[in-house]
């Protein structure tokens, strides 16, 4: 993975490209995920030394909208058409920020093209898409062209913090993780039906939606992988609005699963877009021999640690406020005492995959690593059609990038 930034290393190596020219960027997308990717690219070069780049054009289906949508986020110009931008000169860099079954064909062109592609997550909507998107990431590697899945929980500060204690043995041998993501927005029955609730446009629900952000952040922060899986699908409303009358949700509005992962670890998942009151809450707590993490994403900037090393009567979570430049990413940002928050992941995202596409080095996650949650959220799907079959998770045959 590209190293979270420090003081030590504001400097980066020097820029490549053609002629060192800048990097012109597409995204295609301009709706919740473009407006956050949109925003990234627009502040990263103002906190973070990263190659020269220039938000060249954002793509959409109507060309009014995204025309006004370009003009807002800063991008120099629109278009409707993602295949004719893909084939520009001007254009190195392809952001993906689609539904997710659009993002197999849009990013196995970008990378036949020769274009750096950064997608949003989870990968695919099929094991089967993940492949192909996998295989030309493979392929355009060999010819220096970069790609990365967006699992922006990853640049988290504390979440990276967290990362780091555990690698230097803070928590001795981790044994197991709890990791839950509970959303409520769909609570109401009359919501309406929108693409997130159809299986043929969103692959899945709760599912690939916010779990797979859990799977990878047990895997990541343990350094472990995913080798077999249990898993329970809910829908609780199956049918809502639709522009045309009532429609049936075909994807889950819950999940539960039970993991387990290398180096004996077990972890609990459960996600939820039903969870009343809640809105957008992932906690995560790691247990190990010596000692123990918690985090909650409704308090960004801060990681509990619990050292059980010392004497048991000093023992207890301590909170660490996680904004001092000593941290993950922040000595970019404001003074200590300054809080960030949610956006600020894309930014460090946005920094780190520059950084790569700047130093030729593989990012992380990549697709590789967006495949193998491909086949952990597969074979949950399998467990629950199975009524909690415990299932092996195939791992792929392609070599996972940046541990």
């Amino acid at each position: 993975m590209t190293t979270p930034v420090r003081p030590s290393d504001q400097t980066p190596a020097p820029a490549h490209g053609p002629a060192s020219a800048p990097l012109g960027v597409a995204a295609i997308g301009y709706a919740f995920m473009g407006k956050a990717h949109s925003n990234a690219w627009r502040n990263v070069a103002s906190f973070f030394d990263v190659p020269a780049f220039e938000q060249k054009v954002l793509v959409g289906r109507d060309a009014g909208s995204v025309a006004a949508a370009a003009a807002k986020y800063g991008w120099a110009e629109s278009a409707t058409d993602w295949r004719s931008v893909i084939e520009r000169d001007d254009i190195h860099v392809v952001d993906i920020c689609a539904p997710g079954w659009m993002h197999a064909e849009i990013a196995v062109a970008a990378l036949a093209a020769g274009k750096h592609v950064l997608v949003e997550k989870p990968l695919a909507n099929t094991i089967a898409e993940a492949e192909a998107m996998t295989a030309a990431a493979e392929a355009a590697r060999a010819n220096g062209v970069q790609s990365m899945i967006g699992f922006n929980y990853r640049r988290v500060p504390a979440l990276a913090l967290a990362r780091e204690l555990i690698a230097e043995g803070r928590l001795g041998t981790v044994r197991h993780v709890r990791a839950a993501y509970l959303q409520d927005w769909l609570s109401d029955a009359e919501s309406p039906m929108t693409w997130r609730l159809r299986k043929e446009t969103a692959g899945s629900g709760a599912l690939g939606d916010i779990a797979s952000h859990a799977i990878d952040q047990i895997q990541h922060l343990t350094n472990e992988t995913v080798t077999e899986a249990t898993g329970t699908l809910r829908t609780f409303v199956a049918r809502r609005p639709g522009p045309h009358g009532p429609e049936d949700v075909t994807v889950d509005d819950a999940v539960w699963a039970t993991l387990g992962l290398t180096g004996d670890v077990s972890a609990s998942v459960e996600a939820s877009r039903v969870a009343t009151g809640q809105k957008n809450s992932l906690r995560i707590e790691i247990y190990g021999t010596a000692g123990s993490l918690a985090f909650d994403l409704e308090n960004f900037n801060e990681l509990r640690f619990l050292d059980a090393t010392v004497p048991v009567r000093e023992q207890g979570f301590r909170r660490i406020l996680v904004n001092e430049p000593e941290h993950p990413y922040l000595a970019a940002w404001w003074p200590q005492g300054h809080i960030i928050g949610w956006e600020h992941t894309f930014t460090h995202q946005i920094r780190d995959f520059l950084t790569a596409i700047q130093e030729q080095t593989p990012p992380s996650p990549s697709f590789e690593d967006g495949l193998q949650i491909q086949r952990v959220l597969a074979v949950i799907e399998e467990s629950a059609d199975n009524r909690g079959v415990v299932t092996p998770v195939l791992q792929p045959t392609f070599a996972t990038q940046g541990a």
